[in-house]
């Protein structure tokens, strides 16, 4: 090749080069992550000692929020946001045993969700979460005969819930706010002092215990928590309930919960204003995640987990993360979501 057909060819290339460099950060969310991660600092909390955070219970008052200097502790409003090397989990177990706490823990799986996920779901949950206390499973799903047995030890049983498959997946993350509410006041609040809600693709990890436990409990988005606010991914479309110009944090709905009390009032919240959309013909961006954003930046969470409590490996390994707790499966939607 002539000189200059080098050079024009070598010039084509470094031009080329910051495109498709562009096209792999917006693209990729791993390598988004890993670039954002490393030159972005988190906020440091404000409060001095864990005796001035708005508690959810007494233990609180005992968290070290100085000992993980490397990440935001607690909220601007004082709530902790919990972390590996905070909390001692003698002392919660303890303290939620006294108290007589029981967990509702609520999953959907539907459709082929249900061969795919939920079995390594319930399995890896026996070892992990809310060891020690009462824990009722809801499952629901529209193939209640697929759901295998599962042997559970005392204090821990497990409900199966028909419900409709929709034709749409979008349709069935947002109906499941109206679910959740119905069968919090027609069972789990007659049963249970606390509700979490769950996607059913994920593996528990590590412990996930009774520090989780709160009056509000919201988490932190594994791909967005070291993100300037600018790029969190709310529904940016005036029309629909869920717009927001900007907020506290980014929270992933794969995960959340509280006191039923509050778990009902965020889901019917969420319904309403879906249902609000749905008559004005619009869809929130991430549908019922969005819902949930703009109701915990109104009402905001007394208790934030961090990543570790739903981590995706696809992250790779990141200093902030000390231990997983929860872990994304690998997602396989273009076979799971067709029809």
């Amino acid at each position: 090749m002539a000189f200059p057909q080098r050079l024009r060819a070598l010039w084509k290339c470094l031009l080329c080069f910051p495109v498709l460099m562009c096209l792999l950060y917006f693209g990729s969310p791993s390598l988004r992550a890993l670039v954002i991660f490393s030159h972005l600092p988190m906020d440091k909390c404000k409060v001095e000692s864990a005796r001035a955070l708005l508690r959810d219970n007494s233990v609180d008052a005992w968290l070290d929020l100085m000992t993980r200097s490397d990440v935001q502790t607690c909220t601007y409003w004082s709530a902790p946001i919990i972390w590996e090397g905070m909390f001692d989990p003698v002392l919660y177990d303890s303290m939620h045993t006294e108290a007589g706490s029981s967990v509702a823990l609520t999953v959907f799986a539907v459709g082929r969700y249900l061969d795919a996920y939920l079995p390594a779901f319930l399995n890896s949950s026996e070892r992990h979460f809310m060891l020690g206390l009462p824990v009722t499973y809801y499952v629901f799903t529209d193939m209640p005969e697929k759901v295998a047995a599962v042997q559970l030890p005392p204090l821990r049983s497990l409900k199966v819930i028909r419900v409709e498959k929709h034709s749409r997946w979008q349709d069935i993350s947002m109906m499941r706010m109206k679910i959740i509410s119905d069968v919090i006041e027609t069972d789990i609040r007659h049963r249970c002092t606390h509700v979490f809600c769950f996607d059913v693709d994920q593996v528990f990890t590590g412990r996930f215990g009774s520090e989780a436990l709160g009056n509000s409990v919201a988490l932190l988005h594994a791909y967005y928590y070291r993100l300037p606010k600018s790029m969190y991914t709310y529904d940016r479309n005036p029309r629909s309930k869920a717009y927001m110009k900007t907020g506290d944090f980014y929270y992933h709905a794969a995960i959340f919960g509280g006191l039923c009390e509050s778990v009902k009032a965020l889901a019917d919240a969420c319904y309403q204003s879906i249902m609000e959309d749905k008559e004005n013909n619009v869809e929130a961006l991430w549908h019922d995640e969005s819902h949930l954003n703009k109701y915990l930046w109104r009402h905001k969470p007394s208790r934030l987990l961090s990543p570790e409590y739903c981590w995706d490996p696809l992250i790779g390994n990141d200093s902030d993360i000390r231990v997983t707790r929860l872990e994304w499966a690998p997602k396989r939607y273009k076979n799971l979501r067709s029809a």
